[in-house]
């Protein structure tokens, strides 16, 4: 601006400001018509085509007589404006747009919302387009719904005598363009909406702009309801992303100028998005925090947001009784409502989220004693009150802003309906969630799982109630029953776990019920996942079998020996596992094909540690072949894993024992993306597991890198401690077979720890030899053969048999290179290794052990009997996928064709 107006001349920025301020000072009770333009300069307002007058304030009646003359100038009485508009740049100009487009423009919303600030800066912006100027009427402290006529002809200064009435005001505006601000109307609705329809109807240049808390029902009314300022999402935490929001801005200027020595900075920008969050982004209760911020500090405000209305009472001097604390704006409201509407107000505060019609008419419907309206019409009022809130993304959903539900609350516990109130509440609920416990509704259910899943804080919020001090554990036993199978759908493994938990310490009368069997199941599963292999996993599951058998319940049945087969896999008591595999087959025989599906499923599983490898794959690939697809949400929630998911897993081991490498990259990421399809975390953890062994086996490092890091965030993310701590292996050994040794041994150890303290043993052997490995490369020979020998001893203990081979074949290579002069154990192991690989039908074992072998006997000068080993292998292999081992052998047979034929030599 500076460059345009004065180009080449010293005009500083300051000395501008000085001669702005001259100018303002000069204009006197008009120096708001220069008015500064943030980011442009300055505007002067107004029509300065006709010479200005001092005296403006020529009263309406005065031509109340004759057609009104063009005034001298804008007129208003809006009072200046103290403070800034913050965050409301795209309300104030869509309010720009509707004020020219309709004559009568409501701002609705909650108190303290910031309803009046916005009009009265929207009023002040739009003063040059109406010539009979913009007119303010404050009815905050009117009382007499009578006096609505009085105090807006007072206000336009009018001197009507007895003649105070609507009609007299009409006349008096005639065809004048006036802009009429009728702020605070809704404890005078109903006069204030007579009034204003037969003034617009008689006025055709007049605009009424209102603010109140319910709407005016009347013609031509646009309602806009004002929004609350932007709040930061809690998973936001960029120091930029949480400025930028209008919320944290407002928080942050209004602290800085109550106290501008303590300013807050980038760390406390967390607590003051937390702030915001907790109340609503409203404006008013986020200037009395920020004024007790200036006070106490951020972290005592936002530790003591529980007692906000204790804490929030410093409003500014000048504002209106009920704005001057967060109660006493929301009495205003609470006092005026009907009994009625109070009542559902104060029920409504149990509630937490969002609710639907359903849930309030249960709340309050069977106290209703007559009366002309519904619940759903005294909630209809309760929006259009601005105390009730519509969810914008869940249509004929409503909330109750967080400030408000808390004012609910008080009012609810100060009459003492609280107990009754949430009984209600915990009862509807019970029966909401009461298909998950029934067989026989779970499939439908599960397709409606979008509708419970809205539910989920009311389901908290019932269940907290029931096992409180003043709840009712019978309920709250049925309910966590009837939630389980919810909490597992929706991947809240822990949150089952705790909640059936808690259920199962104040059984009471409900020991020995149907409701025990499915805790006790739901507690052994849950305890599986999240913190493996415990004994008290089996002892509930245990408990549940036994009460399955009891109360005759196959589907229980079923789950309950699903879940102690899968503890006695995990726990590497595999033996054990193929006995109950078999059981269960046995029991479920007869049945219709979605069992014989799991039965092969889990027999296949069983088959593969032990080694069976061809029955195994056989079993699996049948598994995969015959399960009826349209049932995979619901077995994911009965079986507690996916079928095709984790065949397609086990299955891999099989194929790379085999040396079908192709086919087992390929059923490896099968796998993930059938575990993916499902949206379960139990699923797709089992799913990176067996991928990242997989092509780790197959050397393929930037794919096994990124499955061990999804993996690890997954099982973190949703409290999975043994697969997390497989997660750490799979990173170590990545590291390690990168040629960073040092570094992959810390999340070896520390993963190999976790899977010992969740006995989950299933991979335990598999990342011990890659520990051993790394620590081979960091140069500790010692260590690696301890490490390597607890490997095997817990292999062949466990009958781990697949990996066996493998183990004795990297013992064999850890030997030799310990007792390089004497190499005989490094060749009994690996003749064992051959030999039990062959035994097995592990052809790609075989090879690695056959590789190892000839190395050994290529080092000591037994050229023939290695090229005997090596060459077989390389026309086994020959094509497919390349492995460190294929690679390995083509290296060696160069090494071999060298030696025997000298002039193949490069260096000749």
């Amino acid at each position: 601006m500076l460059d345009g107006v004065w180009g080449g001349a010293t005009v500083s920025e300051n000395l501008l400001q000085v001669h702005i301020s001259a100018i303002r000072k000069a204009l006197g009770p008009h120096r708001s018509l220069l008015k500064t333009q943030s980011g442009r300069g300055y505007r002067l307002l107004g029509d300065w085509g006709v010479e200005v007058e001092p005296a403006a304030q020529q009263p309406l009646s005065s031509r109340s007589k004759s057609p009104p003359e063009t005034p001298v100038g804008p007129r208003s009485n809006l009072p200046l404006l103290v403070t800034d508009l913050i965050g409301r740049e795209a309300a104030l100009s869509h309010l720009y747009g509707l004020l020219s487009a309709y004559r009568i423009v409501t701002l609705s919303g909650a108190g303290g919302i910031g309803k009046t600030t916005l009009a009265l800066h929207a009023a002040r912006e739009v003063l040059p387009d109406y010539v009979g100027g913009v007119w303010f009427v404050e009815l905050a402290s009117l009382s007499d719904p009578n006096l609505v006529p009085s105090t807006v002809a007072s206000a336009l200064g009018l001197k009507l005598g007895d003649a105070n009435s609507t009609e007299a005001i009409a006349r008096s505006i005639g065809t004048a363009k006036l802009l009429l601000l009728i702020d605070n109307c809704e404890h005078v609705i109903d006069a204030v909406s007579k009034f204003a329809e037969t003034l617009v109807r008689q006025c055709p240049g007049l605009t009424i702009l209102t603010t109140t808390r319910e709407v005016l029902r009347i013609g031509g009314e646009y309602v806009y309801r004002v929004p609350s300022l932007d709040v930061p999402d809690v998973g936001q935490t960029e120091v930029d992303q949480l400025r930028s929001h209008s919320a944290v801005a407002l928080f942050i200027a209004r602290t800085e100028v109550l106290d501008p020595i303590i300013l807050p900075q980038n760390e406390d920008l967390p607590k003051i998005a937390s702030i915001c969050r907790h109340l609503d982004g409203m404006p008013l209760a986020i200037e009395f925090a920020a004024a007790r911020a200036a006070t106490l500090g951020i972290t005592a405000v936002q530790a003591e947001l529980g007692n906000r209305f204790a804490l929030l009472t410093t409003g500014r001097r000048t504002a209106v009784p009920r704005h001057k604390t967060l109660r006493a704006t929301l009495d205003w409201s609470y006092e005026l409502l009907p009994a009625e509407e109070r009542r559902l107000l104060r029920s409504l505060s149990v509630i937490s989220g969002t609710f639907g019609l359903s849930a309030a008419q249960a709340l309050v419907e069977s106290d209703r004693k007559g009366g002309d309206l519904t619940v759903a019409e005294h909630l209809a009022n309760l929006v259009d009150k601005s105390l009730i809130v519509a969810d914008r993304t869940d249509a004929g959903r409503w909330r109750l802003l967080e400030t408000t539900r808390a004012y609910a609350a008080d009012k609810l516990a100060e009459i003492d309906e609280a107990e009754r109130v949430a009984r209600r509440h915990a009862e509807f609920f019970l029966e909401v969630f009461s298909p998950f416990a029934l067989e026989s509704r779970l499939q439908a259910a599960i397709d409606e799982l979008h509708l419970y899943r809205r539910e989920v804080d009311n389901l908290r919020g019932a269940l907290t109630w029931a096992f409180s001090e003043t709840g009712d554990r019978a309920i709250g036993i049925r309910l966590a029953a009837a939630s389980c199978d919810f909490w597992i759908a929706e991947s809240l493994i822990a949150e089952c776990r705790d909640w059936s938990g808690k259920a199962l310490s104040q059984l009471g009368k409900a020991a020995g019920s149907r409701d025990e069997m499915i805790l006790q199941c739901a507690h052994g599963r849950t305890l599986l996942y999240t913190k493996g292999m415990i004994g008290a996993s089996l002892v509930a599951l245990t408990k549940g079998l036994r009460l399955s058998e009891g109360l005759d319940d196959p589907d229980y049945q079923q789950r309950a020996s699903m879940d102690i087969w899968l503890f006695k896999s995990r726990s590497a008591l595999l033996g054990e596992a193929l006995d109950a595999a078999r059981r269960l087959e046995e029991m479920t025989r007869d049945r219709e094909i979605q069992f014989s599906a799991a039965a092969d499923w889990i027999v296949g599983i069983s088959l593969t540690y032990l080694a069976a490898h061809c029955e195994a794959t056989v079993r699996l690939q049948r598994a995969i072949a015959i399960y009826p697809v349209e049932r995979r949400e619901k077995d994911l929630i009965r079986l507690g894993s996916d079928l095709r998911a984790s065949a397609a897993g086990h299955l891999t081991v099989n194929l790379v024992s085999m040396g079908e490498l192709d086919k087992a990259a390929q059923s490896a990421m099968r796998a993930v993306a059938e575990a993916r399809e499902t949206k379960h975390a139990t699923a797709l953890c089992i799913a990176l597991v067996w991928a990242g062994f997989t092509f780790l086996s197959l050397g393929n490092l930037n794919l096994s890198e990124q499955i061990g890091e999804e993996l690890i965030e997954h099982a973190y993310k949703h409290g999975m401690q043994p697969f997390h701590a497989a997660g750490m292996c799979i990173r170590g050994s990545v590291l390690a077979r990168r040629g960073e040794p040092a570094a992959a041994i810390s999340p070896l150890r520390t993963g190999l720890a976790g899977m010992q303290e969740a006995s989950y043993l299933l991979f335990y052997p598999f990342f011990m030899v890659e520990l051993a490995q790394a620590l081979v490369a960091n140069g500790s020979l010692e260590e690696a053969v301890a490490e390597i020998d607890r490997s095997l001893t817990i292999a062949t203990n466990i009958d781990y048999r697949w990996l066996i081979p493998e183990i004795k074949r990297n013992k064999a290579e850890i030997v030799a290179r310990l007792h390089v002069d004497d190499t005989s154990e490094a060749e009994q192991l690996l003749s064992e290794a051959l030999s039990q690989a062959h035994a097995q039908g592990g052809t790609y074992w075989a090879m690695c052990a056959s590789i190892s072998y000839a190395e050994l006997l290529l080092n000591r000068g037994d050229h023939e009997d290695a090229r005997a080993l090596v060459t077989p292998q390389l026309d086994r292999f020959a094509t497919g996928v390349a492995t460190p081992m294929t690679t390995r052998a083509e290296s060696l047979m160069a090494k071999l064709n060298e030696l025997t034929d000298p002039a193949s030599s490069p260096s000749n």
